[in-house]
Parts: structure tokens; sequence; C-alpha cells
């Protein structure tokens, strides 16, 4: 437009736009909050040549239409899409060129016009952008936990340009026996509906590793549910959670075991404490959705001190960079970083493989793991006879004492250890083995061989058993049933400072 149209031309933008915004409704009363974006001009001091009058903008932005003032030669034109003014546009004529007339005043509301549809869609796109940005940075965990063992730092890099945000995520969860369970995944796809869908998987996976099932179980029911809800979506409305490639491992600090499986992820880089780093050899497995192969798991002892990094391709994969050249550099950063501090590490990994923003999302979550202390964990094999009962609760009890922890944690301890090993030798089978970890607070655990799994339930009043569980499930935080090989461990957590039985016990210091 400039020269041949006008002197000088200038664009403001009304300030919610240019966050994504759509601006309220102008009724020309206040002051407009506008910022000059676009300026051309034949002149060497323009802004003395655009003064439009207060007037003039308030009238234009009020009513959407354009206003010409032939005193000034000047002509404003509001930026109108789907009938909101997003901003103004102002051309401007020096002396002795004349005013507009009603041809070129048609003219610059229809370039206007156009450029306004232009706006709009760059400020529906920020907001989708930014709204997917919020979704995903809501359904990440803000923080991680630090279960027992296990040291965490965690890295999270949205993709730059026009791709938008993606679905990657991470995440740690305390597990029964102070073991984490540790998931890294990827969901293909960008914007919002990637987001969502990571957050529907995530909430999934966590819902699943409360079971205690292990990780290629895990990944296989989440494989069967993904195939369902994926399955009756038409061809234009496919499941973003097809294809979805998962990571799942679990960690063991007592016995130093990890295990895991994985779903057409990368698998991770383990770097030892002779600081030889190299990538886990795990089978691949299917991505999520798709069927056909098994998962299988992977179980390998960490030794002390050792570091995993468990990824997304985002981080080492680039159009200019093979993949094996990412995961060599990954390798070398995590070598040579080794023994710094775990977030100094996170920090450099992440600046020497991702100089720039990425043209993907990418996930980093390294974990350094540590074993629990011998003198935490103790084990007894209890004989199936109903008569070791006893000697069962007084080897727990010295043991609460060795431990310092006799106060009236020791009540609860032994009613929880009676319960669940006259279970085990009633209706289990041989061997029955008893196992307390003392974590922050206390972790009971019976195993047995027997494979049905005991239930909450309320006794009637004329009932002879049904109490001893709902009394363990009320005196401790939490229980559950975890299965292994060999066939089941019962396990509970016992706080230091355990509450009575809420309308069932009344007084302060209940006794056997």
């Amino acid at each position: 437009m400039v020269p041949e149209f006008a002197d000088t031309v200038t664009v403001d933008v009304l300030e919610p736009v240019l966050s994504g915004l759509e601006p309220p409704p102008y009724d020309g009363s206040a002051e407009p909050s506008l910022r000059r974006v676009a300026l051309r001009s034949c002149d060497a001091t323009p802004g003395a040549r655009v003064a439009v009058p207060e007037v003039t903008v308030r009238r234009c932005l009020a009513e959407g239409l354009p206003v010409s003032d032939p005193v000034t030669g000047s002509l404003t034109a509001p930026l109108t899409a789907r009938g909101a003014v997003l901003g103004l546009a102002t051309f401007a004529r020096i002396p002795p060129r004349g005013a507009f007339d009603e041809e070129e005043i048609s003219l610059a509301w229809e370039l206007v016009s156009r450029t306004a549809v232009c706006l709009d869609n760059a400020r529906r796109y920020t907001l989708e952008h930014a709204t997917a940005l919020m979704l995903q940075k809501d359904l990440l965990p803000r923080t991680l936990p630090q279960p027992t063992g296990v040291e965490i730092s965690h890295r999270y890099l949205p993709a730059a340009g026009p791709v938008g945000v993606g679905g990657d995520w991470y995440d740690v969860i305390p597990l029964s026996g102070a073991r984490a369970g540790l998931i890294v995944g990827d969901v293909a796809g960008h914007g919002m509906r990637a987001a969502a869908t990571m957050g529907r998987l995530r909430t999934t996976v966590a819902a699943l590793a409360a079971l205690d099932l292990a990780p290629d179980e895990l990944l296989s029911r989440l494989d069967d549910l993904v195939a369902r809800t994926g399955a009756p979506q038409p061809l234009d409305d496919e499941d973003q959670a097809l294809g979805v490639t998962c990571l799942y491992a679990v960690y063991d600090p007592v016995s130093r075991h990890c295990v895991l499986a994985r779903a057409g992820h990368p698998p991770p880089v383990l770097v030892t404490p002779e600081v030889h780093a190299k990538l886990v050899d795990l089978p691949a497995g299917p991505p999520l959705g798709l069927g056909g192969l098994p998962f299988e798991s992977t179980d390998i002892e960490l030794p002390e001190d050792s570091l995993l990094a468990l990824f997304t391709d985002g981080l080492v994969e680039r159009r200019d960079q093979d993949v094996d050249a990412g995961v060599q550099a990954l390798c070398d950063t995590l070598s040579r970083s080794r023994a710094q501090p775990l977030e100094q590490t996170c920090e450099g990994v992440i600046s020497t493989l991702l100089p720039v923003p990425p043209e993907d999302d990418a996930a980093l979550l390294l974990v350094r793991v540590h074993s629990l202390d011998e003198h935490l964990v103790a084990t007894w094999d209890i004989p199936a006879e109903p008569g070791e009962v006893a000697r069962t609760r007084s080897l727990a009890c010295d043991k609460l004492v060795e431990w310092n922890m006799e106060d009236e944690t020791t009540f609860v301890v032994e009613l929880v250890v009676s319960e669940l090993v006259t279970n085990a030798i009633r209706y289990g089978g041989a061997p029955v083995r008893l196992r307390l970890i003392r974590e922050h607070g206390l972790i009971v655990e019976v195993s047995d061989s027997g494979p049905p799994s005991p239930y909450l339930r309320r006794a009637a009043m004329e009932d002879e058993g049904g109490r001893g569980l709902f009394l363990v499930a009320q005196l401790t935080q939490r229980w559950g049933t975890r299965y292994t090989p060999s066939g089941k461990t019962i396990w509970t957590e016992v706080s230091r400072a355990p509450g009575g039985l809420p309308g069932l016990v009344g007084v302060e210091e209940p006794s056997l």
C-alpha cells in the first residue's frame, strides 16, 4: 500500500489478541489498549504524520466501520473478523495528495477485511497452541515423588514451530514393597488431542500400576484398552492412542532388580558405576493398540549407584541427525556427567542434545538407583503350622525394639502379623514368608504359594470370621495383594503413629 495507495500505513492490534484471546466488545467509553505491530512510511519521521484523533479511534472500534478524516488525510479501518474487532489499520496521505474517495475506501476496507481473517486465524492458532501447552503441563506431574532407593530428575520440552505441543509424558509411581514404577511414553501427533490422549493414558497407567501388575502384563492390558477404544473410531477421527509407544519399569531397592517392558518405545540407557553407558537389551514389542506380538519383560540387576535414563525419541532424533547418532550422543553425555548431581546431569543432557528448541517434543527421566540397607529389611521363613503364629509375633516385636519403633506401632504390627500369617497358613500354602521393611513407616509383607487373594468384607454379628482383614485395613495406611511367580504377597503399610478404629474402638491404648 506504500507508496502507491498511502504515504504511511500503521497497524495497531488490541492487547488481548496478541495473547490469542478474543477481545470483548468495545463500547467506546474506556481508552482502548492498542499495541502498534506494523508501520511503513515514505517519510523519515512517520510518527508525526499519523496523528489520528482519539475520538476517531474510539468510533472506529465501537462501530466496526472505516472512518475517513479529510482534514488529516487519514483513513482508519477496523480489523474485523467473525464480528469481533481485533485492531485498526490507519492509512495516511501527505499533501498535496488528496483525501480518500469512496472507491479507495472500499479497496482499503476489502484489504483490511482479508488481513483481519489472517490475523484471526493466527490468533486462534495461538490460543489453541497455548491451550494445548497448558493442558500438557497440567496433565504432566508438577513434582515427582522420591521413592525409597531412587533419585529422580526430569525435563519436558514442547516442540517448537507450527507442529505444536505433543503427547510425551513420564511418571514415577510408588509401589508396594518400597518399589518404584517408572514410566515414559509418546503419543503420536500434536495439539490438544494428543495432550488429552496423553492424560488419558497416563491416568490409566497409574491405575494399572496400583494393581501391582508386572510390566509386560500392564502393557498387555493397556494395549487391550487402547484397541477397544480405538476400534469404533471413523477413519477421519482416528483415536490418537493408536500407535502410542510406552516403556514401563519397576525397580526394587531391596533386591536391586529392575523389571522392564516396552511397547515400541526406545530402550533406556544404563550407566554403570564404571562409567559404561549402553542401551538396555530389551524386546521391542508392538506399539499400543496394534495387537499381534505379546510383550516381554526383562529382569536386570542394577549395580549400586547406577544411572537409568528413560527418554522419548524427540530427544535423540532430528531431521539432520540419525537416531543412532543421537543415542550415542546421549550415552557420551551421560558418561561425562555421571559424577555430577542429577539435576546438573539432566540439564547438561538437554543443553547438549537440544541446543535449539526441538522439532518434536522431548521428555527425559533420569533415575539414580540405590539399594536399601540390609539392616532395614528382615525376612523369616515360617513353617506352615498354626503354633508358629505366636513365635512370628515375637520375632516381629523383637525387630521393632531393635529398630527403636516400640511404641503404639507394636500393637498394630502384632495384629497385622497375626492376621496375615494365620490366613497364609490356613488358606495359602508353604512356603510362608514374613518380611518387614523399615521405610518412612513400616511395611509388613506375608507371602505364600496359594493362588486365592483375600478380600475385605464386613462380618455380620453371627459370623465367626471376616473381621481380621477389616481391622488390618482400618489400622494401616494401605494394603493390597501382589502376585509373584510362586504365589502371592499380602502387604500393608503401617505409619509411625497409627490411629484407632473410627466408630469401632474408642480406647487410646488397645490391647490384644
